[in-house]
């Protein structure tokens, strides 16, 4: 079977099944994490294997605890458990399933579990690609803004005079992680497109400090 015949299949799960109401881990960012995996794989060489990656990709935030939830680091582990049952469901290779779910598992920042494996590499990567570049900006702020914090500290955006303080101000968030996101990639590959990306974010803010 293709790989189009099994993301149909994953697509079409999802739309009868997974409700989410947080635009950030929709379904538009399963497919986006995708994309970017597979321009992740080829560029380092098309070694992964693309079907695990498909799942992995669009199963990995199948579970995704809000991020002010005391159990969030937890939310991959549940995910890729949920992921087993979802691709016995649909008839998935069993012999891929545990390569799936450790790629699954592996993504989450918050988990701070090692990649073992490319296509666990190469999906922690995409996965937070989203975090940077235009996309990361507009996640920013559409999440701090469902959490109720303020864009940024009007008095002092850069935090010069005060500590940082991401709970707080949306802004802050770029400093305490973000930036640091790049550097954190698995891939040759992933590191080169995450630092293009940061610098959108960098961009952003020497534009909103000019306008302020």
């Amino acid at each position: 079977m293709t790989l189009t015949h099994w993301q149909n299949q994953l697509e079409s799960w999802l739309d009868q099944h997974h409700t989410m109401d947080d635009g950030a881990h929709d379904i538009a960012h399963f497919r986006r994490v995708w994309k970017t995996a597979q321009q992740l794989n080829q560029a380092e060489g098309q070694q992964a294997d693309e079907l695990v990656l498909l799942a992995a990709a669009y199963l990995h935030d199948i579970i995704s605890l809000p991020k002010d939830h005391p159990e969030r680091h937890l939310s991959s582990r549940l995910a890729a458990r949920e992921a087993v049952f979802i691709l016995n469901e649909l008839g998935f290779p069993a012999e891929l399933i545990p390569a799936t779910c450790h790629a699954i598992e592996a993504h989450s920042f918050s988990a701070a579990l090692p990649a073992e494996t490319l296509e666990a590499k190469l999906l922690q990567d995409a996965d937070r690609m989203e975090a940077l570049g235009a996309i990361g900006l507009a996640r920013v702020f559409y999440t701090s803004g469902r959490m109720q914090r303020a864009m940024f500290d009007p008095f002092d955006p850069l935090a010069r005079h005060r500590p940082l303080d991401d709970l707080a101000y949306a802004l802050d968030h770029f400093f305490v992680k973000l930036y640091k996101v790049a550097d954190s990639m698995q891939t040759s590959a992933g590191r080169a497109m995450a630092l293009q990306r940061r610098h959108v974010l960098e961009r952003y803010v020497e534009d909103l400090l000019q306008e302020l």
